[in-house]
């Protein structure tokens, strides 16, 4: 008898010993929403991800939604059954809105005293920040509009190519530029750009693919965009068209949803966008300003530079974005 409960007793040893064992080694997942060109070949996504795996000893999985606003659409959509326990990629234009669809929880991370703007929030923590602009090429076009004026009145037929304010954070800030600039006359506005717009794209990377093919003499995209081009193939043809007015102001941000099941893990997550050597990835390969005070690629020392900020209060735009959409919506179709 005591022979058989010994027998059983090891067998049932040996069968729980690969179990516990495979409990003991789990590795917690930290899932990422993320907007497509992040995790691109030429994105910062590979090396964040490896970088965070060292050290974290979990796994990583980044998923990619498009653009920054179809990733809020798909937190809201997604609600509590969403497996995403960070979001990266929306920006300060769709702050007020997340706040109140309620969906991340303070990040608890104490501002920096590093930071190379004044932007700071407890819900969203910044991470990198640009300008938005109208690039071209200087071997195709000689002689770029120098104010957004000058874009909308298009005296020169310039092709045009942007991505949807529906979908796109670039394409928001376009909406959010020419309502800052031409306020009740946004529609006229509209309408004088719609005829000479190549198309409307969902996302950025679809319209700066375009413009790459020769579809477009301009696309909207960001005044640091010609780092890139000189960074990953020594191409100098590209350049920001700088505007007199001023150029529309982004702030990439981060956040712990509320459904996350690894609130800590991507509390680490958030501290670690934060080290110099990811911000130094964010100059190098997402081609944008780091949010903490980091030594910039010498590329950047080439860039146009943008002599004029401009923003939107953000309570202002919360009240009226749907509206301003309509507009645009009504302006296009005509």
């Amino acid at each position: 008898m005591f022979r058989n409960n010994l027998l059983l007793s090891l067998l049932f040893s040996t069968l729980l010993l690969p179990l516990s064992t495979n409990f003991a080694n789990a590795q917690p997942t930290l899932t990422v929403y993320t907007y497509g060109s992040f995790l691109s070949e030429w994105g910062p996504g590979q090396q964040i991800k490896q970088g965070f795996e060292s050290q974290c000893n979990c796994q990583l999985d980044i998923i990619t939604i498009g653009d920054g606003v179809s990733i809020f659409n798909r937190i809201r959509l997604e609600d509590d059954k969403t497996s995403a326990d960070v979001i990266l990629g929306l920006d300060n234009n769709l702050l007020e809105q997340a706040k109140q669809a309620d969906i991340v929880i303070p990040h608890q991370i104490t501002k920096p005293d590093n930071l190379n703007t004044d932007w700071w929030d407890s819900d969203f923590m910044p991470y990198d920040f640009g300008y938005f602009a109208f690039i071209y090429n200087k071997n195709k076009l000689k002689n770029p509009p120098h104010s957004l004026h000058a874009l909308v009145e298009n005296k020169a037929n310039w092709k045009i190519v942007y991505p949807d304010p529906r979908t796109s954070t670039p394409g928001l800030g376009l909406l959010l530029w020419i309502k800052k600039i031409y306020a009740d006359d946004a529609v006229s506005a509209w309408e004088k750009i719609a005829k000479h717009t190549v198309t409307v794209t969902k996302n950025w990377s679809e319209a700066y693919n375009l413009f790459l093919k020769g579809e477009a003499d301009l696309v909207l995209s960001y005044s640091t965009s010609p780092v890139a081009h000189i960074m990953n193939d020594n191409d100098h043809r590209y350049a920001a068209a700088i505007f007199s007015e001023g150029h529309y102001h982004q702030v990439e941000i981060a956040g712990i949803t509320k459904y996350s099941h690894q609130p800590e893990l991507a509390r680490s997550f958030l501290r670690y966008l934060l080290t110099p050597e990811v911000q130094r990835q964010f100059a190098e390969k997402n081609v944008m300003y780091p949010i903490i005070s980091t030594p910039l690629p010498e590329a950047f020392e080439q860039l146009n530079k943008v002599k004029k900020t401009l923003e939107i209060d953000p309570m202002q735009l919360d009240k009226n974005q749907k509206a301003w959409v309509r507009e645009w919506q009504s302006a296009i179709s005509k």
